[in-house]
Protein backbone atom coordinates (compact mmCIF):
# COMPACT_ATOMS: atom_id res chain seq x y z
CA UNK A 1 0.00 0.00 0.00
CA UNK A 2 2.86 2.28 0.99
CA UNK A 3 4.16 1.87 -2.50
CA UNK A 4 1.14 1.90 -4.33
CA UNK A 5 0.46 5.44 -2.10
CA UNK A 6 4.05 7.04 -3.36
CA UNK A 7 3.38 5.98 -6.99
CA UNK A 8 0.34 7.89 -6.97
CA UNK A 9 1.01 11.11 -5.11
CA UNK A 10 4.49 11.09 -7.30
CA UNK A 11 2.49 11.11 -10.53
CA UNK A 12 -0.27 13.71 -9.61
CA UNK A 13 2.50 15.69 -7.40
CA UNK A 14 4.60 15.95 -11.26
CA UNK A 15 1.53 16.36 -13.53
CA UNK A 16 0.64 19.52 -11.22
CA UNK A 17 3.92 20.87 -11.08
CA UNK A 18 4.28 20.33 -15.11
CA UNK A 19 0.52 21.71 -15.68
CA UNK A 20 0.98 24.82 -14.32
CA UNK A 21 4.80 25.49 -14.99
CA UNK A 22 3.70 25.26 -18.74
CA UNK A 23 2.20 28.92 -18.76
CA UNK A 24 5.42 30.33 -17.38
CA UNK A 25 7.68 28.26 -19.76
CA UNK A 26 5.48 30.21 -22.54
CA UNK A 27 6.54 33.45 -20.95
CA UNK A 28 10.04 32.60 -20.67
CA UNK A 29 10.41 31.57 -24.02
CA UNK A 30 9.19 34.69 -25.65
CA UNK A 31 11.35 36.68 -23.24
CA UNK A 32 14.48 35.06 -24.40
CA UNK A 33 13.06 34.67 -28.13
CA UNK A 34 12.85 30.99 -27.98
CA UNK A 35 10.33 30.94 -30.61
CA UNK A 36 9.97 28.24 -33.40
CA UNK A 37 9.30 30.19 -36.98
CA UNK A 38 7.98 28.22 -39.77
CA UNK A 39 10.15 28.14 -42.63
CA UNK A 40 10.47 25.19 -44.26
CA UNK A 41 7.62 22.66 -46.19
CA UNK A 42 8.67 19.84 -42.93
CA UNK A 43 6.86 22.08 -40.45
CA UNK A 44 3.48 21.45 -40.07
CA UNK A 45 2.21 24.43 -38.16
CA UNK A 46 1.88 28.05 -39.88
CA UNK A 47 2.78 30.70 -37.59
CA UNK A 48 5.60 30.85 -34.65
CA UNK A 49 5.40 29.09 -31.71
CA UNK A 50 7.34 29.10 -28.27
CA UNK A 51 9.21 26.28 -28.12
CA UNK A 52 11.45 25.91 -24.38
CA UNK A 53 8.05 23.99 -23.25
CA UNK A 54 10.37 21.49 -22.31
CA UNK A 55 11.17 23.43 -19.06
CA UNK A 56 7.66 22.73 -17.57
CA UNK A 57 8.41 18.87 -17.82
CA UNK A 58 11.69 19.02 -16.38
CA UNK A 59 10.15 21.17 -13.37
CA UNK A 60 7.83 18.36 -12.89
CA UNK A 61 10.15 15.70 -12.91
CA UNK A 62 12.80 17.37 -10.51
CA UNK A 63 10.50 19.12 -8.33
CA UNK A 64 8.45 15.63 -7.85
CA UNK A 65 12.40 13.92 -7.41
CA UNK A 66 13.42 16.25 -4.94
CA UNK A 67 10.10 15.77 -2.85
CA UNK A 68 10.71 11.78 -2.78
CA UNK A 69 14.15 12.30 -1.53
CA UNK A 70 13.22 14.86 1.44
CA UNK A 71 10.15 12.67 2.05
CA UNK A 72 12.36 9.01 2.56
CA UNK A 73 14.98 11.16 4.66
CA UNK A 74 12.34 12.49 6.56
CA UNK A 75 10.05 9.28 7.21
CA UNK A 76 13.10 6.93 7.37
CA UNK A 77 15.09 9.39 10.13
CA UNK A 78 18.27 9.26 8.52
CA UNK A 79 20.08 11.51 5.86
CA UNK A 80 19.23 10.01 2.25
CA UNK A 81 21.76 8.96 0.01
CA UNK A 82 21.58 8.45 -4.15
CA UNK A 83 22.70 5.51 -5.65
CA UNK A 84 25.61 6.04 -8.04
CA UNK A 85 23.84 5.27 -10.94
CA UNK A 86 20.88 7.79 -9.52
CA UNK A 87 23.69 10.46 -9.23
CA UNK A 88 24.69 9.44 -13.01
CA UNK A 89 21.42 10.11 -14.48
CA UNK A 90 20.94 13.18 -12.75
CA UNK A 91 24.16 14.49 -13.49
CA UNK A 92 23.44 13.48 -17.43
CA UNK A 93 19.79 14.78 -17.69
CA UNK A 94 21.69 18.34 -15.79
CA UNK A 95 23.73 18.25 -18.87
CA UNK A 96 21.07 17.55 -21.52
CA UNK A 97 18.80 20.35 -20.13
CA UNK A 98 21.28 22.92 -20.76
CA UNK A 99 22.21 21.65 -23.74
CA UNK A 100 18.46 22.00 -24.57
CA UNK A 101 17.96 25.13 -23.46
CA UNK A 102 21.09 27.21 -25.28
CA UNK A 103 19.99 25.04 -28.26
CA UNK A 104 16.35 26.10 -28.17
CA UNK A 105 17.34 29.80 -28.09
CA UNK A 106 20.52 29.97 -30.10
CA UNK A 107 20.20 26.96 -32.20
CA UNK A 108 23.38 24.57 -31.80
CA UNK A 109 25.15 22.91 -34.26
CA UNK A 110 24.90 19.01 -34.90
CA UNK A 111 28.18 17.87 -34.20
CA UNK A 112 28.36 19.91 -30.97
CA UNK A 113 25.23 18.34 -29.72
CA UNK A 114 26.41 15.06 -30.28
CA UNK A 115 29.36 15.77 -28.57
CA UNK A 116 27.40 17.27 -25.45
CA UNK A 117 25.21 13.78 -25.69
CA UNK A 118 28.24 11.56 -25.87
CA UNK A 119 29.78 13.50 -22.61
CA UNK A 120 26.13 12.71 -20.61
CA UNK A 121 26.20 9.31 -22.16
CA UNK A 122 29.95 8.60 -20.47
CA UNK A 123 28.91 10.07 -17.35
CA UNK A 124 25.91 7.55 -17.10
CA UNK A 125 28.23 4.46 -17.82
CA UNK A 126 30.72 4.96 -15.48
CA UNK A 127 28.39 5.82 -12.64
CA UNK A 128 27.27 1.85 -13.09
CA UNK A 129 24.75 1.93 -16.01
CA UNK A 130 25.59 -0.14 -18.71
CA UNK A 131 23.95 -2.81 -20.81
CA UNK A 132 25.38 -6.54 -18.93
CA UNK A 133 23.60 -9.24 -21.33
CA UNK A 134 22.23 -9.05 -24.86
CA UNK A 135 20.25 -12.11 -25.45
CA UNK A 136 21.37 -14.03 -22.62
CA UNK A 137 24.64 -13.82 -22.67
CA UNK A 138 27.43 -11.31 -20.38
CA UNK A 139 28.76 -8.89 -22.22
CA UNK A 140 32.84 -7.52 -22.14
CA UNK A 141 33.21 -4.06 -21.21
CA UNK A 142 34.67 -3.29 -24.58
CA UNK A 143 31.38 -4.20 -25.90
CA UNK A 144 28.96 -3.01 -23.26
CA UNK A 145 30.11 0.42 -23.14
CA UNK A 146 30.02 1.49 -26.63
CA UNK A 147 26.71 -0.10 -26.78
CA UNK A 148 25.57 1.50 -23.60
CA UNK A 149 26.40 5.11 -25.21
CA UNK A 150 24.97 3.86 -28.41
CA UNK A 151 21.89 3.29 -27.13
CA UNK A 152 21.55 6.34 -24.88
CA UNK A 153 22.31 8.35 -27.65
CA UNK A 154 19.79 6.80 -30.45
CA UNK A 155 17.09 6.90 -27.96
CA UNK A 156 18.01 10.72 -27.45
CA UNK A 157 17.79 11.80 -31.06
CA UNK A 158 14.79 9.25 -32.11
CA UNK A 159 12.61 11.08 -29.35
CA UNK A 160 13.74 14.43 -31.05
CA UNK A 161 12.88 12.94 -34.65
CA UNK A 162 9.77 11.86 -34.20
CA UNK A 163 8.76 15.17 -32.50
CA UNK A 164 7.02 16.51 -35.90
CA UNK A 165 3.41 16.80 -34.76
CA UNK A 166 1.59 18.81 -31.92
CA UNK A 167 1.62 16.28 -29.43
CA UNK A 168 3.48 13.49 -31.13
CA UNK A 169 6.52 13.55 -28.93
CA UNK A 170 5.48 14.18 -25.67
CA UNK A 171 2.38 11.18 -25.94
CA UNK A 172 4.91 8.77 -27.25
CA UNK A 173 6.72 9.46 -24.37
CA UNK A 174 4.26 9.50 -22.32
CA UNK A 175 3.05 5.70 -23.50
CA UNK A 176 6.98 4.22 -23.12
CA UNK A 177 7.08 6.11 -19.09
CA UNK A 178 3.62 3.95 -18.80
CA UNK A 179 4.45 0.74 -20.01
CA UNK A 180 7.67 0.80 -18.17
CA UNK A 181 6.14 1.47 -15.08
CA UNK A 182 4.42 -1.31 -15.35
CA UNK A 183 7.08 -3.48 -16.41
CA UNK A 184 9.32 -2.34 -13.62
CA UNK A 185 6.26 -3.39 -11.16
CA UNK A 186 6.22 -6.58 -12.83
CA UNK A 187 9.89 -6.87 -12.39
CA UNK A 188 10.16 -5.93 -8.73
CA UNK A 189 12.35 -2.64 -9.44
CA UNK A 190 10.27 -0.41 -7.09
CA UNK A 191 13.25 2.72 -7.63
CA UNK A 192 12.57 2.47 -11.48
CA UNK A 193 8.91 2.65 -10.89
CA UNK A 194 9.14 5.80 -9.42
CA UNK A 195 10.75 7.36 -12.06
CA UNK A 196 8.65 6.50 -15.19
CA UNK A 197 5.99 7.40 -12.83
CA UNK A 198 7.23 10.92 -12.27
CA UNK A 199 8.20 10.68 -15.92
CA UNK A 200 4.72 9.76 -17.51
CA UNK A 201 3.28 12.69 -15.07
CA UNK A 202 5.52 15.55 -16.08
CA UNK A 203 5.08 14.68 -19.82
CA UNK A 204 1.18 14.27 -19.25
CA UNK A 205 1.11 17.42 -17.44
CA UNK A 206 2.52 19.30 -20.54
CA UNK A 207 0.57 17.68 -22.88
CA UNK A 208 -2.83 19.83 -22.78
CA UNK A 209 -0.88 22.45 -23.87
CA UNK A 210 0.66 20.60 -26.70
CA UNK A 211 -2.04 18.63 -28.19
CA UNK A 212 -3.17 19.70 -31.62
CA UNK A 213 -3.34 23.11 -31.81
CA UNK A 214 -0.63 23.66 -29.90
CA UNK A 215 -0.02 26.69 -27.77
CA UNK A 216 3.52 25.72 -27.08
CA UNK A 217 5.89 23.15 -27.98
CA UNK A 218 8.77 21.54 -25.86
CA UNK A 219 11.49 22.17 -28.02
CA UNK A 220 14.92 20.24 -27.97
CA UNK A 221 15.20 20.68 -24.32
CA UNK A 222 12.36 18.82 -23.83
CA UNK A 223 12.77 16.26 -26.53
CA UNK A 224 16.39 15.54 -25.34
CA UNK A 225 15.23 15.18 -21.98
CA UNK A 226 12.93 12.40 -22.53
CA UNK A 227 14.91 10.57 -25.07
CA UNK A 228 18.03 10.33 -22.30
CA UNK A 229 16.18 9.65 -19.39
CA UNK A 230 14.29 7.01 -21.15
CA UNK A 231 17.31 5.53 -22.33
CA UNK A 232 18.62 5.56 -19.05
CA UNK A 233 15.87 3.91 -17.41
CA UNK A 234 15.10 1.50 -20.20
CA UNK A 235 18.65 0.15 -19.38
CA UNK A 236 18.27 0.21 -15.71
CA UNK A 237 15.20 -1.24 -15.42
CA UNK A 238 15.11 -4.55 -17.82
CA UNK A 239 18.21 -4.92 -20.53
CA UNK A 240 20.48 -5.55 -17.14
CA UNK A 241 18.29 -8.70 -16.43
CA UNK A 242 19.71 -12.14 -17.16
CA UNK A 243 16.46 -12.70 -19.23
CA UNK A 244 16.82 -13.68 -22.94
CA UNK A 245 13.41 -11.45 -23.29
CA UNK A 246 15.08 -8.71 -21.44
CA UNK A 247 16.31 -6.92 -24.59
CA UNK A 248 12.72 -7.11 -26.48
CA UNK A 249 10.88 -5.36 -23.61
CA UNK A 250 12.62 -1.76 -24.36
CA UNK A 251 12.69 -2.75 -27.50
CA UNK A 252 9.03 -2.95 -28.05
CA UNK A 253 8.26 -0.29 -25.70
CA UNK A 254 10.60 2.14 -27.74
CA UNK A 255 10.10 0.37 -30.90
CA UNK A 256 8.03 3.01 -32.80
CA UNK A 257 10.39 5.84 -32.45
CA UNK A 258 13.27 3.46 -32.97
CA UNK A 259 11.82 2.56 -36.48
CA UNK A 260 11.03 5.96 -37.44
CA UNK A 261 14.94 6.74 -36.67
CA UNK A 262 16.22 4.07 -38.44
CA UNK A 263 14.66 4.05 -41.77
CA UNK A 264 15.73 7.76 -41.31
CA UNK A 265 19.40 6.93 -41.51
CA UNK A 266 18.89 4.53 -44.16
CA UNK A 267 16.81 6.96 -46.28
CA UNK A 268 19.33 9.50 -45.93
CA UNK A 269 22.25 7.59 -46.46
CA UNK A 270 20.70 5.81 -50.01
CA UNK A 271 20.39 9.39 -51.02
CA UNK A 272 23.90 10.33 -50.58
CA UNK A 273 22.88 12.55 -47.82
CA UNK A 274 23.88 13.11 -44.09
CA UNK A 275 22.32 11.54 -41.79
CA UNK A 276 21.85 14.73 -39.59
CA UNK A 277 20.43 16.61 -42.73
CA UNK A 278 16.23 17.20 -41.92
CA UNK A 279 13.84 15.47 -44.29
CA UNK A 280 10.22 15.17 -44.68
CA UNK A 281 9.89 11.38 -44.93
CA UNK A 282 8.99 10.54 -41.40
CA UNK A 283 5.92 8.48 -40.26
CA UNK A 284 4.18 11.16 -39.38
CA UNK A 285 5.04 12.82 -42.46
CA UNK A 286 3.72 9.75 -44.76
CA UNK A 287 0.29 9.40 -42.22
CA UNK A 288 -0.26 12.66 -43.24
CA UNK A 289 0.93 12.21 -47.22
CA UNK A 290 -1.97 9.29 -47.07
CA UNK A 291 -5.11 11.88 -46.04
CA UNK A 292 -4.88 11.94 -42.14
CA UNK A 293 -5.00 14.97 -40.37
CA UNK A 294 -2.63 15.82 -37.61
CA UNK A 295 -5.15 14.69 -34.83
CA UNK A 296 -5.48 11.69 -36.57
CA UNK A 297 -1.64 10.98 -37.57
CA UNK A 298 -1.05 11.89 -33.66
CA UNK A 299 -3.73 9.30 -32.80
CA UNK A 300 -2.40 6.67 -35.37
CA UNK A 301 0.96 6.86 -33.91
CA UNK A 302 -0.39 6.70 -30.08
CA UNK A 303 -2.44 3.48 -30.84
CA UNK A 304 0.45 1.47 -32.40
CA UNK A 305 3.10 3.04 -29.44
CA UNK A 306 0.47 1.81 -27.02
CA UNK A 307 -0.06 -1.62 -28.62
CA UNK A 308 4.08 -2.14 -28.56
CA UNK A 309 3.94 -0.69 -25.19
CA UNK A 310 1.00 -3.50 -24.16
CA UNK A 311 3.19 -6.15 -25.60
CA UNK A 312 6.08 -5.41 -23.67
CA UNK A 313 3.94 -5.62 -20.72
CA UNK A 314 2.52 -8.82 -21.60
CA UNK A 315 5.75 -9.97 -22.25
CA UNK A 316 7.49 -9.38 -18.98
CA UNK A 317 4.56 -10.90 -17.16
CA UNK A 318 3.49 -13.53 -19.21
CA UNK A 319 5.99 -14.28 -21.63
CA UNK A 320 6.61 -14.74 -24.99
CA UNK A 321 3.61 -17.07 -26.01
CA UNK A 322 1.26 -14.44 -24.64
CA UNK A 323 2.60 -11.37 -26.57
CA UNK A 324 2.49 -12.87 -29.57
CA UNK A 325 -1.36 -13.97 -29.27
CA UNK A 326 -1.70 -10.13 -28.43
CA UNK A 327 0.37 -8.98 -31.31
CA UNK A 328 -1.93 -10.85 -34.03
CA UNK A 329 -5.10 -9.65 -31.89
CA UNK A 330 -4.59 -6.10 -31.76
CA UNK A 331 -2.98 -6.29 -35.49
CA UNK A 332 -6.25 -7.48 -36.78
CA UNK A 333 -7.73 -3.86 -35.22
CA UNK A 334 -5.21 -1.75 -35.88
CA UNK A 335 -5.14 -2.18 -39.78
CA UNK A 336 -9.01 -2.37 -39.91
CA UNK A 337 -8.78 0.83 -38.17
CA UNK A 338 -6.26 2.63 -39.90
CA UNK A 339 -7.78 1.73 -42.99
CA UNK A 340 -11.07 3.63 -42.15
CA UNK A 341 -9.29 6.74 -40.13
CA UNK A 342 -9.54 8.74 -43.36
CA UNK A 343 -13.17 8.92 -43.29
CA UNK A 344 -13.41 9.46 -39.78
CA UNK A 345 -13.32 13.30 -40.36
CA UNK A 346 -14.60 14.67 -42.89
CA UNK A 347 -17.84 12.59 -43.22
CA UNK A 348 -17.90 10.75 -46.29
CA UNK A 349 -20.89 11.17 -49.03
CA UNK A 350 -21.69 7.46 -47.51
CA UNK A 351 -22.07 8.53 -43.77
CA UNK A 352 -24.05 11.74 -45.05
CA UNK A 353 -26.56 9.84 -46.87
CA UNK A 354 -26.96 7.68 -43.41
CA UNK A 355 -27.25 10.29 -41.42
CA UNK A 356 -29.95 12.12 -43.91
CA UNK A 357 -31.68 9.22 -44.19
CA UNK A 358 -31.70 8.39 -40.16
CA UNK A 359 -33.42 11.58 -39.77
CA UNK A 360 -36.12 11.47 -42.58
CA UNK A 361 -36.82 8.16 -40.93
CA UNK A 362 -37.18 10.39 -37.34
CA UNK A 363 -39.31 13.11 -39.18
CA UNK A 364 -41.58 10.65 -40.70
CA UNK A 365 -42.06 8.73 -37.57
CA UNK A 366 -43.20 12.05 -35.53
CA UNK A 367 -45.20 12.49 -37.98
CA UNK A 368 -47.11 9.41 -38.11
Amino acid sequence: MGLTYEYIVSFILAFIVSLCATPIAKKAAYKFGAIDVPKDDRRVHKKPIPRLGGLAIVAGFFVTLLFNIINDAITSGEAFELSTQMLGLIGGITIIVIMGIIDDIKQLGPKIKFLIQFVAAIIVVITGTKINVLYGFGLSPYISYPLTVFWIIGITNAINLIDGLDGLAVGVSSIASLSLFFVSIITSRWDIAIITAILAGSTLGFLPFNFNPAKIFMGDTGAYFLGFTLGVISIQGTIKSYTAIAIAIPLLVLGLPLFDTITAILRRLAGGKSIMSADRGHIHHKLMDMGLNQRQSVVAIYTASGALGLCAIVLAGRGVLSAIILVAALSIFIIGGAKFMTEIDPQSDEEDGAIDAAENKVSTDKTL
